[in-house]
């Protein structure tokens, strides 16, 4: 099935330039000029992945992002420029999944586009509900409870805390990590792991400041702990 992307920035020439380079590599493309209209057409057009510009008029893409998150965990890449890098991570914390520093290759957003596509599929169903201390994972039907509460996840929160449980006790470097994440290995995440850890124990924590679960080993990555009774 075709993939949809949707395509969010105030200039004519980028919107142009990323809708004819992902039509020519088989993807659907719609495009938006601000966040008012992104939030419009993710809900109208349902695409499979947005590339999001942040400033732009009207709704920026810090506010779409803060908006959109309530409603769907569709992958989300801030395209930002060099020089405001932290923008980008802030946007990871509100809930992107990734980011690519302009000027970027065209080659290298497609295969950003396609990992994070990746993370997104659903997994097989048929699979044993993944069960940590008060965690419940199911695979089949892509959902998180944590003390019985359904909590929200983009899908590569999701994916990284589906490998932190199937390895619960052991620590993981971040390589192993990366590696387990995506095809596309170390490159990409490792920008960006620290930021999904730290939005991860933030959704499932009971205090993200003192975590339970999951554990940083310094100078080694990380484990996922089944907290003491």
């Amino acid at each position: 099935m075709t993939k949809k992307v949707l395509v969010v920035d105030d200039k004519a020439s980028v919107r142009d330039l990323l809708r004819d380079y992902l039509q020519q590599q088989g993807y659907a493309v719609a495009v938006a000029t601000n966040g008012r209209e992104a939030l419009y057409a993710a809900r109208h057009e349902n695409p499979d992945a947005i590339l999001l510009d942040i400033m732009m008029p009207e709704m920026d893409g810090y506010q779409f992002l803060q908006q959109y998150r309530r409603e769907r965990s569709v992958p989300v890449i801030i395209i930002t420029a060099r020089d405001e890098e932290s923008d980008a991570v802030l946007g990871l914390e509100l809930g992107a999944d990734d980011y690519v520093l302009k000027p970027f290759r065209l080659r290298e957003l497609e295969a950003r586009v396609r990992a994070v596509l990746r993370r997104a599929e659903p997994i097989e169903p048929g699979r044993l509900p993944l069960h940590v201390g008060d965690i419940l994972l199911d695979e089949g039907m892509h959902t998180v409870t944590v003390r019985g509460v359904e909590v929200t996840l983009t899908p590569t929160e999701f994916n990284l805390l589906r490998v932190l449980m199937l390895a619960a006790g052991q620590v993981l470097t971040r390589q192993q990590l990366a590696d387990r994440l995506t095809e596309d290995g170390y490159d990409g995440l490792e920008r960006t792991l620290n930021v999904h850890i730290r939005n991860l124990r933030a959704k499932i924590e009971p205090n993200p400041d003192q975590p339970q679960y999951i554990e940083t080993v310094f100078g080694v990555g990380y484990r996922l702990c089944k907290p003491e009774p």
